[in-house]
């Protein structure tokens, strides 16, 4: 298997900025407002002062001492609790993604993403089939199924919380988007069931957390399960016409996890690439946020 090893950052977009980095921390503009959140691979100094951090910021968000995943939203300056964020790249994608102040320090958009996004749009647009089979497995809030749809893809998006399913569908409908399949289930379940029916899929994306739960408390623990799903995926994707990504957040991963687990699950694997995903901030200090591994037949 032959790959390239890509550090990947979103261009230009007018409605995100990362400000600054540092302390653990990152300061970060939505559209028109701004937010800090705690960012535990931040472990350098801030650029900006504390006082200008405060001064910008419209909401800081608080960890609880016995949670640090959880935590309050404190509010500095007026802003709504719910806004919208748009992003387009110049191949024709525009999204239309629906944000909100969560007690999980999320806002329902990871922006590093927005390279993934890119390719699948391209890659789906390329693809020998038309209107091909894609299914988005832990695909929170669905900026990727929006994509993939957008590109003209007959999309299944699975994730394990119904409220974030219904926030995906906020994301189709105010994108301009629809007929995507929503599927509230555990991600392993399901995979199972569809290589039991012999069922076949053309693009698989996977955003798997570190941990998680599904809908009826079914336990997720990344490095203890991610290479039996891999190989229940390599049941299902097209043997012919197909493509893969695969993105990880996970401290002790390197991307070259990702490619051994790749390589030791599926027989055809070309055009591929892996690497890091990273946001630079307004002082050029690079924030990594996870590694990705994709590959496709065309």
């Amino acid at each position: 298997m032959q790959e390239t090893i890509l550090s990947l950052c979103p261009g230009p977009w007018a409605d995100y900025e990362l400000i600054d980095t540092g302390g653990f921390e990152k300061l970060e503009r939505f559209g028109n407002y701004i937010l800090s959140r705690p960012e535990p691979q931040a472990i350098w100094d801030k650029t900006l002062p504390e006082s200008e951090w405060k001064r910008l910021a419209h909401a800081h968000f608080a960890k609880e001492k016995s949670n640090p995943e959880k935590g309050q939203w404190e509010q500095l300056q007026k802003m709504p609790h719910n806004w919208t964020l748009t992003y387009a790249n110049e191949e024709g994608l525009k999204l239309t993604l629906n944000l909100a102040q969560t007690s999980f320090k999320h806002i329902g958009l990871f922006p590093e993403q927005a390279v993934n996004w890119d390719y699948l749009y391209h890659t789906i647009k390329k693809c020998p089939v038309k209107n091909p089979k894609v299914l988005n497995l832990f695909a929170y809030t669905g900026a990727a199924s929006v994509a993939a749809r957008a590109a003209g893809a007959d999309v299944t998006h699975l994730d394990s919380v119904k409220q974030v399913v219904t926030w995906s569908r906020h994301n189709m409908e105010s994108s301009g988007q629809e007929g995507i399949r929503w599927m509230v289930d555990d991600a392993m379940k399901f995979i199972k069931r569809e290589a039991r029916r012999g069922n076949k899929y053309q693009g698989i994306i996977l955003d798997p957390p570190a941990y998680g739960r599904g809908p009826d408390g079914e336990k997720w623990v990344l490095e203890e399960q991610i290479n039996e799903m891999l190989k229940v995926c390599a049941e299902i994707l097209d043997e012919k016409d197909h493509f893969l990504l695969l993105n990880m957040y996970s401290l002790s991963f390197s991307s070259l996890i990702a490619a051994n687990l790749i390589k030791s699950n599926f027989k055809q694997v070309q055009n591929a690439a892996h690497g890091e995903l990273y946001l630079q901030d307004n002082y050029s200090k690079k924030l990594p946020l996870g590694i990705f591994f994709r590959f496709s037949s065309f």
